[in-house]
């Protein structure tokens, strides 16, 4: 029993360790000057091609039901387009490791929306968790704080577009279900479906490249972290029907401690105190809003 606890805890390190490499991979892929809806495009054929290899052997196909092509629709739209569009403008010109830190308050930003629709209970705790949220962006925002280039405040409300999506997609995912789909085969329709939605704005805007064209560092990158991000998914998924949503879930703080960690790596950055503090308030503003009550596994988010 011990050695399966710690083979667990192994399994979930590795997925934070995973998902934090994709925020400087994103941001090496933008390098080269490639805009938003190609890149997404590109990464959703990936996506495709690796949650497709994963649930097709199992017979587990595109669904076509009503339910299931609204589920996808609306996961494609709030889980990748507009996030990720967002995503990449804002990791061009933010650091990496300010982006990792912005991802994990997601649950900050679904709890008020989640508790105007009824579907959560006020608490004063909780309340405490999401002003140490609000304080934690304020310090990023505060001129000369955190951010080593005062223009970079612009971006910030650009960078917290994809939390809200992604808080969005996760309260529909809980009131509506995967319309009977299990989390892989969901993802592979959310993907497909992006893709054939991405396509026509890729092309109309300009946006579309041929990443074969001239393969380089930025092109590796995005390959690399589409691939990464629809494997780690998958094992996620494997987590949480193995050990429940809530043990899984543990690998969001993991996540924003690698991301910066890889920022440091890979891309050279450096962060002021100010940053550390901002950090450590909102990882405990998170901790203090996150749900207390075991999850299920078909309670496993969407995306």
């Amino acid at each position: 029993m011990a050695e399966r606890r710690w083979f667990l805890v192994a399994v979930l390190l590795c997925l934070g360790l995973g998902w934090g490499l994709t925020q400087p991979l994103g941001k090496i892929a933008t390098s080269d000057g490639h805009q938003p809806f190609g890149l997404i495009f590109w990464q959703l054929v990936i996506c495709s091609l690796v949650l497709g290899a994963i649930t097709l052997p199992r017979g587990r196909g595109l669904v076509f039901t009503r339910a299931a092509l609204r589920f996808y629709l609306v996961v494609a739209a709030l889980g990748t387009l507009i996030p990720n569009a967002t995503f990449y403008l804002s990791v061009a010109r933010l650091p990496s490791g300010v982006m990792s830190m912005l991802i994990s308050a997601v649950p900050m930003i679904a709890f008020p929306i989640a508790l105007m629709l009824g579907m959560e209970r006020f608490g004063w705790g909780r309340l405490a968790g999401l002003v140490l949220g609000l304080v934690a962006v304020a310090l990023l925002a505060a001129p000369g704080a955190a951010l080593p280039d005062p223009a970079m405040v612009a971006f910030l409300p650009v960078a917290l577009v994809g939390p809200l999506c992604y808080a969005l997609e996760g309260l529909y995912v809980a009131r509506f279900g995967t319309a009977g789909m299990d989390p892989v085969q969901a993802m592979f329709g959310a993907s497909v479906t992006g893709m054939v939605l991405c396509l026509p704005i890729a092309l109309g805007t300009g946006q579309f490249f041929d990443p074969f064209a001239d393969f380089g560092r930025a092109e590796v990158a995005l390959a690399g972290s589409s691939a990464l991000h629809a494997v780690i998914y998958a094992a996620y998924v494997w987590l949480a029907f193995r050990a429940g949503a809530v043990f899984a879930s543990q690998c969001s703080y993991i996540v924003t401690g690698a991301g910066i960690f890889w920022a440091m790596l890979i891309l050279g950055e450096r962060f002021s105190p100010v940053l550390w503090l901002s950090l450590v308030l909102l990882l405990s503003g998170v901790a203090l809003v996150s749900p207390r009550k075991r999850a299920g596994p078909d309670e496993v988010p969407a995306h």
